[in-house]
């Protein structure tokens, strides 16, 4: 007996639809209709989108918001910039400058007059803390911040000198011990006012100058019986004493000199005193 054919339809079943003829149909129409077939593209010129379309269908692929994108982009270029600067740093024979260096000011006239002829190098960490006293609310701290930010900025923009910064964010440790390990990695020196900081340097096989040393060898050298004019200032702490000072900041104390003040007069040195501030000179009032 022969097999009854089933109608799929009527058996519940989705009768198989022919895509590619379908697709073919509504090509057709739409060529038809007006459309374009593969014989008038090849006719019409083509243009090729733009870079900044390009770039928009780029992000548009990609399901993030295009704020998010564009952060993304600025923080890896940045990430970078830094790998490449940090890599490219080349120093020659580099002095290292710490906060209080920055702050006292006095090394950046010996810079100037090219006491110190190589590379200024400063670590970002002793930039933050410039930043962070130049933001004090304390209006002498703010001052001396400041100052110091120009005296950088000053320096920067000299063609004579080579001024670098390090980027120091990979190690975590206090700034002293940044500075001591990027000082000792370039073979280069340390200058400081901080004078905890100048011995751990020493300890550690880093040279170290401290700005107040350096001063104090630069400083008047006088032996007994030299004189130098001077004008008494002050009152000193000895019975009938006047204080003067010479220009590099050199004490006088004038014997008898305490009815003398704001007054200029000849001295003769009688003594002179070492002291860990440097040198004290003594001296009597010559007619």
């Amino acid at each position: 007996m022969p097999e009854k054919k089933t109608n799929p339809a009527k058996a519940g079943q989705r009768p198989k639809t022919p895509l590619h003829s379908e697709a073919k149909k509504t090509t057709n129409k739409k060529t038809k209709n007006g459309g374009l077939n593969a014989k008038q593209i090849k006719k019409k010129d083509v243009k090729t989108p733009s870079f900044s379309n390009r770039r928009d269908q780029f992000f548009q692929g990609i399901m993030l918001p295009q704020r998010v994108i564009t952060q993304i982009a600025t923080e890896v270029a940045a990430q970078i910039t830094r790998r490449d600067r940090h890599e490219e740093v080349k120093l020659d024979h580099p002095i290292f400058l710490d906060t209080s260096a920055i702050i006292d000011g006095r090394i950046f006239g010996l810079i100037e007059i090219g006491v110190f002829t190589g590379s200024v190098a400063i670590i970002e960490g002793v930039l933050e803390e410039l930043k962070n006293i130049a933001d004090s609310k304390d209006e002498g701290k703010k001052e001396r911040g400041r100052q110091g930010m120009a005296m950088l900025e000053k320096i920067r923009l000299d063609k004579k000198v080579a001024m670098h910064v390090i980027d120091d964010s990979k190690i975590k440790k206090p700034v002293d011990e940044r500075l001591i390990y990027y000082t000792k990695k370039y073979n280069g020196k340390l200058l400081t006012c901080d004078f905890n900081l100048s011995k751990k340097g020493q300890l550690n096989g880093v040279t170290t100058l401290n700005i107040y040393e350096i001063a104090n060898v630069v400083k008047t050298i006088a032996l007994p019986g030299e004189t130098f004019f001077v004008k008494v200032v002050q009152k000193g702490k000895g019975e009938r004493q006047g204080v003067g000072y010479l220009p590099d900041g050199t004490m006088i104390v004038v014997e008898e000199g305490d009815k003398l003040m704001e007054k200029t007069v000849r001295v003769l040195i009688t003594r002179v005193i070492q002291t860990e501030q440097g040198k004290i000179f003594f001296g009597r009032v010559l007619a």
